[in-house]
């Protein structure tokens, strides 16, 4: 019996759709920093157990903090380069589509897809996302990572709820239709 869990996309962005300036600068995210708002992510991460994200994203998260702040739950760190678990923390080079189509059949909470943007367009293409939790940050940052590239297939979208926030940054919650 398929378990049911979902594959959720929580991330921000900037209005043009870029996710990080050149030289993975995110300092544009500050910009909607307010004290006591944490935009709905206490709540999210309680609803998940596992994190997938990219070796880019992880080095840049581990560049900037003392420790992992996913390692107290089962995260797999897509990359191209063998290496050993640290704890609860696994560095995963198999097949991404196959590692997903396996945790769905799994017991547990959703899958969280914290980036970056080849992870995501890797999903995309084989259209494993089930939802997107997209905070959109008001500026236009006019270079950097896209969010989402070309290439991939279209997907319709049933819009679950929008949030807007003082600070100007809005929320979008959107599920695949099937």
């Amino acid at each position: 019996m398929a378990a049911d869990r979902k594959v959720i996309l929580y991330i921000a962005t900037s209005l043009d759709g870029y996710i990080a300036k050149p030289n993975d600068d995110l300092s544009f995210l500050s910009i909607v920093e307010q004290e006591g708002e944490d935009y709905g992510y206490a709540n999210f991460i309680k609803s998940v157990d596992t994190i997938l994200l990219g070796r880019r994203t992880y080095d840049w998260i581990m560049a900037h903090v003392p420790e992992f702040v996913h390692a107290d739950k089962n995260t797999f760190v897509i990359t191209r380069t063998e290496r050993s678990s640290i704890g609860k923390t696994n560095f995963y080079n198999g097949s991404l589509k196959a590692l997903i189509t396996k945790m769905k059949t799994e017991s547990g909470k959703n899958i969280f897809i914290d980036g970056g943007a080849e992870i995501v367009n890797e999903l995309l293409k084989d259209k494993l996302i089930d939802e997107f939790i997209i905070s959109i940050i008001p500026i236009l940052v006019g270079d950097g990572t896209k969010l989402f590239k070309d290439g991939r297939p279209e997907q319709i979208l049933e819009l679950v709820s929008v949030k807007y926030f003082d600070k100007g940054l809005t929320q979008l919650h959107y599920k695949c239709k099937v």
